[in-house]
């Protein structure tokens, strides 16, 4: 069966297809030592970042769109990922079952959205912080939320797994994990 939507008139929907593949690969060569570590306490571990996708993937994106696309110009509350940090709601668990979670949200968000209309990128919401967005803007940031979190997924690696270990070579490197 065809979709009834192509890349071209849904943003981003490329993006949301690929991050799990791509996170799955980086997840795969940690160490759970490496998934739970934080550069400082106010930082967030690869394990506390995926359990904030799984949270937004349904909360932040998802549930909008389909606000959106079934009511017209519907509310949409604040989604404050400080205060739910803050209260704990991503410091436990084990982040492969954080990503395992996050996989099975996006895989059920990008088979709805395939099948949508063309129609539904116009579609309107108030937010309650931002003011009037339309479902085409939540795509596009829903995409670069993505890439931002593989960045920083990647950082993290990167600066546990192997900048400790790279003797003089640090000179030449500054890290932001």
């Amino acid at each position: 069966m065809k979709s009834a939507m192509n890349q071209a008139t849904l943003p981003g929907l490329e993006v949301l297809e690929q991050t799990p593949i791509i996170l799955e690969k980086l997840v795969s060569l940690a160490t759970e030592e490496q998934l739970q570590w934080k550069p400082s306490m106010e930082r967030w571990s690869i394990s506390e970042v995926l359990a904030h996708l799984a949270d937004v993937e349904v909360a932040g994106f998802r549930e909008r769109v389909e606000r959106m696309v079934q009511t017209d110009m519907p509310q949409l509350a604040l989604y404050d990922q400080e205060a739910q940090y803050k209260a704990g709601r991503y410091s436990g668990g084990k982040a492969r079952e954080h990503l395992k979670t996050f996989c099975h949200e996006r895989d059920r968000s990008v088979s709805w959205l395939r099948y949508m209309p063309e129609s539904i990128v116009a579609r309107k919401g108030q937010h309650e912080q931002l003011g009037r967005i339309s479902v085409g803007q939540l795509l596009n940031e829903w995409a670069f939320h993505d890439l931002g979190h593989i960045r920083q997924i990647a950082e993290l690696f990167r600066s546990r797994a192997f900048y400790p270990a790279m003797g003089p070579f640090q000179k030449i490197y500054t890290i932001r994990p």
